[in-house]
């Protein structure tokens, strides 16, 4: 178990060390369950109180908290406390164990380039023409498939699988049974589908003869800048011609499902279960809550930010924030809401009038 310096830590967030730099703590925990080995996270005043429960002598705190009138022994004190956690993690986050050097069990192509530094854990598959930068640190049981390109100081956790031809920058984290490069979801019938007649005639499906479907194959791969992190679960399909994009800094979460010939800009943010269709265009800074949907063939400006569960279904300029299905601007969608939650009581005196009127129709 690693230990580290107050100074230590006060270095990594860029903040400074009071009271006793030299205490060392093995870990971080909330104030109440901290033990005297363990560093409180205590950066908000609500959590002072927190401080008496737990042991900690050294605690993170909020900008201008008094650590010598709270107790403790040593303090970090920092502005924001979210940005805060970032370096602190960075620091006491030891990563998988995954020894050195290749795995015996592992299985890596004679022409395969392994960058120096590298690990490759157990029952790994290391495809034909594959190169692996410097540093990557690859998990047990983990696929790269022939002439995937991966950059430096890559983390592929457990049962990751990386499709052919793939090209992945410098820095990338993929957690456990992430999917890129998988074939994209294309198919077509030898007449007009079902769906296309609904879609052009906006609900007629037309006859309901039985169809067959045709694979349209996917020729293309996926390309990723660097500092992508991808969620457990989660997949991004090969393009069907040209590569589908993932912009350099974009942040994936769980069970997120990006579509083939997809273009996706720089620094996104896609909480779970995102669903973005085939051929759509998100620009930079894009930030998307937990289920959000984007139809294929769209396009989302950049800055765009759309609360959880909202349905894309045609183009969203630079910079809205829109919320609701479909989706509205999110001021709109909070009064279409009020207006929603008023129409029981709307209906009532609409019967009410409904009833005097009738009442003095039949007195006439």
């Amino acid at each position: 178990m690693h230990s580290f310096t107050i100074r230590e830590i006060a270095a990594a967030l860029g903040a400074e060390a009071l009271g006793d730099a030299d205490l060392t703590v093995t870990g971080a925990a909330e104030p109440a369950e901290a033990g005297p080995a363990e560093l409180a996270l205590a950066m908000d005043p609500r959590f002072a109180a927190g401080l008496a429960e737990g042991r900690a002598r050294a605690a993170i705190l909020w900008d201008g908290a008094d650590w010598q009138a709270l107790g403790l022994a040593a303090a970090i004190r920092v502005a924001r406390a979210r940005a805060a956690l970032p370096g602190l993690t960075r620091l006491l986050d030891p990563g998988p164990d995954i020894a050195a050097g290749v795995h015996p069990s592992a299985i890596v192509a004679a022409d395969a380039e392994i960058g120096d530094g590298a690990a490759i854990g157990p029952f790994a598959v290391i495809g034909r023409g594959v190169r692996i930068g410097p540093g990557a640190r690859i998990a047990a049981h983990v696929t790269i498939a022939e002439e995937a390109r991966l950059g430096t100081d890559a983390l592929l956790h457990a049962g990751v699988r990386i499709g052919a031809r793939v090209r992945i920058g410098d820095r990338f984290i993929a957690q456990p049974g992430a999917v890129v490069g998988a074939d994209g979801f294309s198919f077509a019938t030898p007449e007009t589908s079902r769906a296309e007649a609904a879609r052009a005639a906006m609900g007629d499906a037309g006859s309901a003869e039985a169809q067959a479907w045709m694979r349209i194959h996917s020729l293309g791969a996926v390309e990723i800048g660097d500092d992508v992190d991808l969620g457990a679960n989660a997949c991004i399909d090969a393009g069907t011609i040209r590569a589908t994009r993932i912009g350099s800094g974009t942040k994936i979460d769980n069970l997120v499902h990006i579509a083939h010939n997809c273009v996706i800009g720089r620094d996104c943010l896609f909480a779970g279960q995102v669903g973005i269709a085939g051929s759509a265009v998100i620009g930079d800074n894009a930030i998307f809550g937990g289920k959000v949907g984007v139809a294929d063939n769209t396009t989302v400006g950049a800055n765009v930010v759309a609360g959880g569960a909202t349905s894309i279904l045609s183009n969203v300029p630079a910079g809205r924030v829109v919320m609701g299905y479909p989706a509205v601007k999110m001021e709109t969608h909070v009064e279409m809401y009020k207006a929603l939650r008023r129409l029981p009581r709307l209906a009532q005196t609409v019967a009410a009038l409904q009833k005097a009127v009738s009442k003095q129709s039949g007195n006439d």
